[in-house]
């Protein structure tokens, strides 16, 4: 209603209540208190007294005004959402509107248009002065826009000079390459003539020498001729060959015209002088060389090196105490040492160094300016504590019904956009068997976020968290979970975490422990506003522009896409078209996805993506780069492929030889072989470690291969080839396998739940122990006296005092409650005749066989023997 009581119009006119009430009693009005309520007419009679006291003009007085009145009324209806499930909650709101309008009938006077003439100029100027203010905000605006796209376009001037830099480098480096490789073949070239020239000289010289030094041997010798034959000449000298015949006579020839017993006319004759020596000469001692070591050498390739036999290098082995071939390989010490031991001087050589200088040349330097990012949340925890279904609630989907058993088995990477910015989460498994994945999870997070179950308290893959969370150093955030239970005790866990050292802040510690419920959403709020807290405490920051880097969060085969990776971007921006380097994985990034299946074609820091165009599935945990080209990567890709093959090879060797060590000393072991197929990486890596803590010293669990992807026919030759058992986890058979498999009767078995499988092992494992021997003392008699006889020996006459005594039954001879002898019932006898049992209580005739040292007094103990299945 427009009427008003006196203490509102004094608190909107501004002015104290007594005076108003003052003013009031002098323009005749009736209200006396602060609660009374005064009309529009009594107003404007309090106005017009005002102005005359004010020497205003006295026409001011407004007279009777016509009014008319407006009542208004609307509804409005709001939906409240609640929870699944329940029926929507329905709210009316009704506003009601009343406004009075005055006509007034009287014409206004001068001071009135006066007083609303300077009240439209001081509207208006505070209008003009609102408007150049807000045009001022405006051409602010637009020069800060300006000056931004002025900025971004020079960033992307500056990085497509750098990249064209970079590719003129690349170009200048391979020029004088080839141009330095064209210098080196030139000059080999020239250094293969000049040597081929030296030596033509050398051989030249060498023969003008003999045949100089041939003919001063063969000096001129003045024979008179045979026959009477005249002489050639006045002091004419005849130099005659050997198998020339004297006396004139003609050479006999053959039949191509060859002298017999001679030469050709033109086949050259070389005349050896005894006397000469080759101007070769043996070493003393040994050239040394710089031999580079890397981690592992091939014994062939070391050879190679020191430009020797591998012979000689395997027989130094020997020497040193290491039986090798030349095709295993060797540690780093083990090479230095035989590279002293030959002469050489060892120069180690890190393969870490090496692999960085070659990413360093193939991607950017890391001094890019760093901007603010979101914060990267991993949810740990024991499982069935609600994770997964915590996580569901602030994403709103149904992740966990769509898990095998309901636990979950891989890391999820979600991206979650809040009121306050986004967040990444990451779902790791709570199972026992999931550790190596957990760890992976605290080593890429930001801050880690505890489930426990309120109702269930702390449990060990709870204690496994906080160790995980503390080894990372990040920090920790408690959610209690479950808080809508009734069974319900935050105190417990409060407790409990205590013991292990995470203090609450309500207790004087620095860890935060928020009660939530996944179920009806409570708390939720609370921690997604304490991570944003968390966060901005840590000053997030990683540079956001230039080439990307991260991990592998988890990798799979997928049968129509190829190999699929997950990875988070740690820094730098991802582009479709890259070419990235996973481990020793490498492609060019055909299509990325975010966690949804949406198409993304660039992600930043802190987004999880799936990439396809991998050469295979890299290994989770791996670290992920952008590099310059296809050929770099590929190079990069093989040199960390050899450099894993030579650790398996050298780690394979050691088994090896443990496993003879080992065999030699304890015998034969029982091993199950199995090939193991999951879907994604993680699993896999799950399930071996699990499979292989089963191993004891009498049954082993040897896994003859682990992949990603469907069973094959290949897999299948492999179970059959190896006599190992297929697992296949949450992936089936090909049609050619499975025929393969009918046909050879090979051992299959599929699983959907991790510790499904281990169990099965387990009891496989338990089938292949050897039985446990157990003694059961079923009869004990007491010698009462010692018979001879001729056949048996002595003869023990007892008295059964306990159980019974049959025949065939192992025996113990105790004598002072001391075993003396241990062996076998030779005869056991009852009156003269042989029997088969003697019960409590009854005399017998005991033969104990290959002993006659039985006494009075002794007693004999009887037993029996049965095997009992062992269990793991």
């Amino acid at each position: 209603m427009s009427d008003k009581t006196v203490q509102e119009l004094a608190g909107i006119v501004g002015i104290p209540l007594e005076r108003l009430l003052e003013q009031m009693k002098e323009a005749g009005i009736s209200a006396h208190t602060a609660e009374d309520r005064i009309s529009e007419d009594e107003k404007m009679a309090l106005l017009g007294h005002l102005r005359k006291r004010h020497g205003k003009d006295e026409q001011t007085e407004v007279s009777s005004a016509k009014k008319v009145t407006l009542k208004r009324r609307t509804i409005t209806s709001l939906k409240q959402g609640t929870v699944s499930g329940k029926d929507t909650k329905t709210i009316n709101i009704q506003v009601n509107k009343q406004k009075t309008y005055v006509k007034r009938e009287d014409a206004m006077s001068d001071a009135e248009r006066e007083e609303l003439e300077r009240v439209r100029k001081d509207l208006e100027e505070r209008a003009q002065k609102q408007e150049v203010e807000e045009q001022l905000h405006r051409d602010k605006a637009a020069r800060e826009k300006a000056e931004l796209e002025a900025k971004q376009a020079a960033v992307r001037k500056l990085e497509e000079d750098a990249r064209a830099e970079r590719a003129k480098k690349e170009k200048e480096t391979e020029a004088e390459r080839q141009q330095k490789e064209k210098a080196q073949r030139l000059e080999a070239s020239v250094e293969r003539n000049a040597e081929k020239v030296r030596k033509q000289a050398a051989a030249k010289k060498m023969a003008a020498e003999k045949k100089t030094a041939g003919g001063a041997a063969r000096k001129p010798v003045a024979k008179k001729p045979a026959g009477g034959a005249k002489p050639a000449g006045k002091g004419a000298t005849v130099h005659r060959r050997a198998d020339k015949p004297a006396g004139g006579a003609k050479p006999s020839y053959g039949k191509k015209g060859r002298k017999k017993g001679g030469r050709n006319k033109n086949e050259k004759q070389f005349v050896v002088d005894p006397n000469a020596k080759h101007t070769f000469e043996m070493p003393t001692e040994i050239a040394a060389k710089d031999i580079s070591i890397p981690e592992n050498i091939i014994v062939s390739e070391l050879a190679l090196k020191m430009s020797i036999k591998a012979a000689e290098v395997i027989k130094h082995l020997m020497k040193l105490g290491i039986m090798s071939t030349i095709n295993q390989s060797i540690d780093q010490e083990t090479a230095v040492i035989l590279v002293e031991e030959m002469g050489h001087n060892p120069v180690m050589v890190s393969e870490e160094d090496h692999e960085t200088d070659m990413l360093a040349e193939h991607t950017e330097a890391d001094d890019r300016e760093e901007f603010a990012r979101a914060p990267i949340v991993t949810i740990m925890g024991h499982v069935d504590h609600g994770k997964t279904s915590l996580l569901d609630y602030i994403r709103k989907t149904r992740v966990a019904s769509g898990e095998a058993g309901g636990i979950t088995q891989h890391i999820g990477a979600y991206q979650v956009k809040t009121d306050h910015g986004s967040v990444t989460f990451l779902d790791t498994p709570g199972h026992a068997a999931f550790t190596a994945m957990r760890a992976r999870g605290a080593d890429v997070t930001d801050v880690v976020i505890v489930v426990v179950a309120a109702d269930d308290g702390v449990m060990p893959q709870t204690k496994e968290a906080v160790e995980h969370a503390r080894a990372a150093g990040v920090p920790m955030i408690v959610a209690m979970n479950k808080m809508d239970k009734p069974e319900a005790n935050p105190d417990k866990v409060m407790q409990e975490l205590s013991a292990i050292e995470v203090v609450p802040e309500e207790w004087g510690g620095d860890v935060q422990f928020i009660k939530v419920s996944a179920k009806t959403g409570e708390g939720v709020n609370e921690l997604i506003e304490s991570l944003i807290l968390q966060s901005e405490i840590l000053e997030l920051k990683s540079p956001n522009v230039g080439t990307a880097s991260g991990l592998v969060i988890e990798s799979r085969l997928d049968k129509g896409r190829g190999a699929v990776a997950t990875v988070m971007v740690q820094k730098g921006t991802l582009e479709q078209g890259q070419v990235v380097l996973c481990g020793h994985e490498y492609g060019r990034v055909r299509a990325m996805f975010d966690e949804g299946g949406g198409v993304v074609k660039v992600a930043g820091p802190s987004t999880p993506v799936e990439i396809l165009g991998l050469s295979g599935t890299p290994n989770a945990g791996d670290d992920f780069v952008v590099v310059t080209n296809e050929r770099a990567a590929r190079d990069l890709a093989e040199h960390r492929e050899d450099k894993s093959k030579l650790r398996h090879n050298a780690a394979q060797q050691a088994s090896k030889l443990e496993e003879v060590f080992s065999k030699m000393a304890a015998g034969e072991t029982s091993n199950l072989n199995i090939i193991i197929k999951t879907d994604v990486q993680g699993s896999l890596e799950a399930l071996r470690e699990s499979l292989n803590k089963l191993s004891t010293d009498e049954v082993s669990v040897k896994v003859v291969y682990g992949g990603v992807g469907g069973i094959n026919e290949g897999d299948a030759n492999l179970a059959l080839a190896s006599g190992a058992v297929l697992m296949g986890f949450n992936v089936r058979a090909d049609a050619t396998a499975r025929k393969l498999i009918l046909e050879k009767g090979i051992d299959l078995h599929y699983y959907s739940v991790i510790y499904d499988a281990i169990d099965e092992v387990k009891k496989s494992l338990s089938g292949m122990l050897s039985p446990e021997i157990r003694e059961k003392i079923v009869g004990l008699a007491e010698v009462r006296d010692v018979f001879r006889s001729p056949k048996f020996g002595s003869i023990a006459g007892c008295m059964v005092i306990d159980g019974f005594v049959k025949r065939n039954l192992p025996i113990r001879v105790l004598r002072e409650n001391v075993v003396i002898y241990e062996g076998q019932l030779e005869s056991l006898r009852r009156f003269k005749e042989d029997a088969n049992e003697v019960k409590m209580g009854m005399e017998c005739g005991i033969g104990v066989k290959n002993y006659n040292d039985v006494k009075v007094g002794d007693q004999i103990e009887v037993f029996e023997r049965f095997e009992v299945q062992r269990e793991l």
